[in-house]
């Protein structure tokens, strides 16, 4: 029997088209009708609990709820008690019965990430659980029955823990009835525009600008190449800053921000990829002559020395603006300004890029 992804379910889909992912979408899909445990392998950021997801709303159980925990983000004591739940007075706090995740999850699926980190004591009756569906809730003597299918994630290397007596084999045995590696992102080239383009869609939405002018040929080529260590969480930040940062609804992202510990210093390269070649130096023509003229008028006394300042910087403001093509943001590096002081300058000179252009 074949089952329609419900796709208002999912909150997001695993996008691109890379050899790579369709590999392991593929791999998820057969194993979605196949009631077992499943183990899911990938790197920090990689989709770990998309992919889950799609298990979930691929299966039989897809009209039942799909639960998640992060076991590595939770104390081994509230742990227990968030899993298996508790009666009231188990322990110290324990005013009222406590409904675990399991329970929860009864009829569905239950999503354990970071399984790795999880505790022997606990292990054991997860494995309890898997092999017989029973449990009993902390400080419980009852009993009770669960239909639950666990998929679990980790980034860890469970083999060499359970070498090492960290994670039992038998759990281990029962979890992988298959495994499902997902790709990092330095494994799927294909898909770093596409879903660099999404994720800057869903940005500028958010900053409610009309449209999203994509990335320049050079600032792709920065995306294009960066190894991506935290893979698609990463990638996502990266973007969504990038495009925060370049603040120009006008004109495609030029400057990607990889690292937004450094500051916005030209000569601090890891700062940030500056992405025009033709713009590498604020010294051009047109603001050489701006210079040369003002040097050169002939002073009348007595002299407004606010107004002849006023002019000059409005000159250079121009004239930077036009090297730059209206775009604020190169305009702002050719004048050594962080962007808040270009558009600060272009307040108080009531300067448009639509009036510059025009003049």
């Amino acid at each position: 029997m074949r089952y329609i992804l419900p796709m208002d379910k999912i909150q997001q889909n695993m996008i691109g088209q890379s050899s790579a992912l369709m590999a392991a979408l593929d791999h998820l899909s057969s194993l979605a009708t196949i009631d077992r445990p499943v183990l899911i392998l990938g790197e920090r950021g990689t989709g770990k609990e998309l992919a889950a997801e799609r298990l979930h709303f691929l299966s039989p159980r897809w009209s039942g709820v799909f639960v998640k925990i992060n076991c590595g983000a939770i104390a081994e004591t509230l742990l227990e008690s968030e899993l298996f739940g508790h009666e009231a007075g188990a322990f110290t706090g324990a005013t009222k019965q406590h409904i675990g995740r399991f329970e929860r999850a009864d009829k569905g699926t239950l999503f354990l990430d970071e399984l790795g980190t999880m505790s022997l004591r606990l292990q054991e009756k997860l494995l309890r659980l898997i092999e017989y569906g029973e449990f009993e809730r902390v400080g419980g003597s009852k009993t009770l029955q669960v239909d639950v299918r666990i998929i679990a994630a980790t980034n860890a290397d469970l083999p060499r823990l359970a070498d090492a007596g960290e994670f039992r084999w038998d759990l281990l045995d029962r979890m992988t009835f298959d495994v499902v590696r997902l790709p990092p992102l330095r494994e799927r080239q294909d898909d770093i525009a596409e879903l660099a383009q999404h994720f800057g869609i869903k940005m500028v939405a958010e900053l409610g600008w009309p449209l999203f002018q994509g990335f320049s040929e050079t600032a792709l080529k920065t995306l294009m190449t960066h190894s991506w260590p935290g893979n698609i969480r990463e990638l996502k930040n990266v973007v969504e800053r990038s495009v925060y940062r370049w603040g120009d609804q006008e004109t495609p992202v030029q400057s990607v921000v990889i690292n937004p510990f450094h500051t916005f210093n030209q000569n601090d390269p890891s700062a940030t990829h500056n992405l025009q070649d033709e713009h590498s130096t604020p010294a051009n023509t047109e603001i050489a002559e701006v210079a040369e003229v003002a040097r050169s008028k002939d002073r009348v006394w007595p002299a407004d020395l606010r107004q002849q300042l006023h002019d000059i910087e409005y000159d250079w403001l121009v004239s930077a603006l036009k090297e730059a093509n209206q775009s604020q943001k190169i305009a702002a590096q050719l004048l050594s300004l962080s962007y808040d002081q270009m558009r600060s300058l272009m307040r108080k000179h009531k300067l448009r890029t639509r009036s510059v252009r025009s003049s």
